[in-house]
């Protein structure tokens, strides 16, 4: 995910051209099991074959079909869908959605199956052999050789959790080329999800028609949007997949047809996310005890936010100003939007200026509102309305990952941006980013990454809402989905989720002529009442200056102060 601020539209996949050709593959047709009549619920897939199935003959040709709309639809049952053949059923759609401020690694869930059935696993440990005690022990061997091809020779320990983040061994994957494809068939049964993943990563990413296939099809019979959140990572990661099948997802991306949800709706959905989990009001608590403290004594104050929302983070800041009972300065903010924040108001930045305005004359305090309409990318100095006198705050909440870089442009409005802002001199800079690593990561590094980081965010969403919460589902489709779908399926310009760990963003902030200031103790403190909230496997810790929030064993995000 997210608040306003990173919640883009929901949306159907719908491409209106013919799906172009991979090697012996010339279409993937994706229809819908009937009988489904649960709303919040889409069927799965069904993959035409020749009028087969495709586990009896993997490596037959798909023949191309000529209906002239093509969608793809969330699979989020669990049942068995298979590849099966059909013809001329109706066409489905599906909702997707909404980027999420946030998108993490070394969590604990896995899918029951054969190799791992035991609850104290931790997913994507080494497979133990008295689970597969009663198998010859030469297809135990061939299980553990394919385990470490597919997750790296860290599968090999006792803790494999950093793998995804550090190694980016594309090439550890290639080798299960080499096998016999139905030792192949044989194994995917009884891969757990990551390893499946993995593989159906591996496939598409090679272009091999037959093993994407299968995996797609076993795929098909374990992931669902209402399940465990290993369960719902993997709909929403295998629908990233479909569409990097097409044309590298880049087509459809643009081809997207948005089915939006109301406004009220769409604020709804943040709310649920907003209430069962912390990051925004991590983001809000620290980046407001920083700038309350750089503002002291100071008259006039001018805060400039790249990602406005709703407003609410300076609703909270009046608030603390106020009952702190020192001086009240005159407060002017700038509100950086873009159309999508606008949507999920139901208005444009007049919305968060009257909202703001009434908080400040009820908290005694003079207060200006200067709008700024555009995205974050978008801004140069002259939309930022300087005044002299003003001490000049600054706040990134979530917002810097979807600049484009040096790896997507010759702009590089990343770092153009923060050269930018030191021009501005400010007083403090506020920093909150999702703490992983998915800009310059080739593929299936990048791949395993999300399925890590994604997979401890459901975790910590399932700690605050009961499992069958039908507007949790739909907060997490809204909100979390086109990220996913995003990072997964598209490359270049069309990859507009780009997150960096927080040592990147150092060297970023340095090379723009910045340096990092501490976090005094209050901080700290906000941080830790805020969370006694929520669960208690959130937790966060200070190191090297910074704030850490945790779920479990995984950073999820950061929060830092330059200037």
């Amino acid at each position: 995910m997210s608040d306003s601020s990173g919640v883009e539209r929901g949306f159907m996949m719908r491409t209106s051209q013919d799906l172009q050709s991979s090697t012996s593959m010339q279409s993937f047709y994706f229809q819908p099991m009937q009988g489904t009549t649960d709303p919040y619920f889409s069927p799965p897939f069904q993959i035409l074959h020749n009028g087969m199935s495709t586990s009896q003959e993997i490596g037959s040709q798909v023949t191309k079909l000529t209906s002239p709309e093509q969608y793809f639809t969330l699979d989020s049952s669990s049942a068995a869908s298979g590849f099966v053949a059909a013809s001329d059923s109706p066409s489905v759609v599906s909702q997707f959605s909404g980027q999420s401020p946030f998108s993490m690694q070394g969590s604990k869930s896995f899918v029951s199956d054969p190799i791992h059935s035991s609850s104290d696993n931790h997913y994507g440990s080494p497979i133990s052999a008295s689970s597969v005690a009663n198998e010859d022990i030469e297809q135990w061997h061939k299980l553990k050789e394919l385990e470490i091809l597919l997750l790296g020779p860290e599968a090999d320990t006792s803790d494999s959790s950093n793998f995804c983040v550090t190694s980016g061994l594309h090439n550890q994957c290639s080798s299960y080329g080499q096998w016999n494809r139905n030792q192949m068939l044989e194994i995917i049964p009884r891969l757990d999800l990551k390893q499946l993943l993995v593989m159906c990563a591996e496939a598409v990413s090679e272009s091999d028609t037959a093993m994407t296939a299968a995996t797609m099809e076993e795929l098909e019979k374990r992931v669902s949007v209402s399940g465990d959140p290993i369960l719902r990572v993997g709909a929403y990661m295998l629908e990233g997949l479909r569409a990097r099948l097409e044309s590298s997802g880049s087509l459809i991306y643009r081809k997207l047809r948005c089915v939006e949800p109301t406004s009220s709706e769409l604020m709804s959905y943040m709310s649920v996310l907003y209430q069962v989990c912390p990051y925004w009001r991590f983001a809000y608590e620290s980046a407001n005890v920083v700038i309350e403290e750089a503002i002291w004594n100071e008259p006039r104050v001018h805060i400039i936010d790249f990602q406005i929302a709703q407003g609410t983070q300076w609703t909270l800041l009046m608030q603390r100003l106020k009952s702190s009972g020192g001086r009240l300065p005159c407060i002017r903010v700038t509100g950086v939007d873009d159309s999508q924040s606008a949507h999920a108001r139901g208005g444009g930045l007049e919305v968060v200026g009257r909202r703001l305005a009434h908080v400040a004359e009820s908290c005694g305090f003079q207060f200006e509102f200067h709008n700024a309409a555009m995205s974050g990318h978008e801004v140069v100095y002259e939309n930022l309305g300087l005044r002299p006198g003003e001490a000049i705050m600054v706040n990134f909440p979530y917002v810097l990952h979807h600049m484009p870089d040096e790896s997507v442009s010759v702009e590089n409005h990343r770092d153009r941006l923060l050269r930018l802002v030191k021009r501005l001199s400010p007083k403090v800079v506020t920093l909150v980013e999702q703490e992983s690593n998915t800009n310059t990561a080739p593929f299936l590094p990048r791949f395993r990454e999300m399925f890590d980081y994604y997979l401890a965010m459901f975790e910590s969403i399932d700690a605050g809402t009961s499992r069958d919460n039908k507007q949790r589902v739909s907060a997490e489709q809204h909100c979390v989905a086109r990220d996913i779908v995003n990072m997964i399926a598209c490359e270049g310009s069309e990859r507009v989720e780009r997150h960096e760990l927080l040592g990147k963003w150092r060297m970023r902030l340095s090379m723009a002529g910045f340096h990092q200031l501490p976090l005094s103790p209050r901080v700290m403190e906000a941080v830790r009442s805020m969370l006694r909230q929520f669960s208690g496997n959130y937790r966060v810790e200070e190191q090297d200056g910074a704030l850490y929030l945790w779920w479990l064993n995984r950073a999820m995000a950061t929060s830092s102060a330059w200037r």
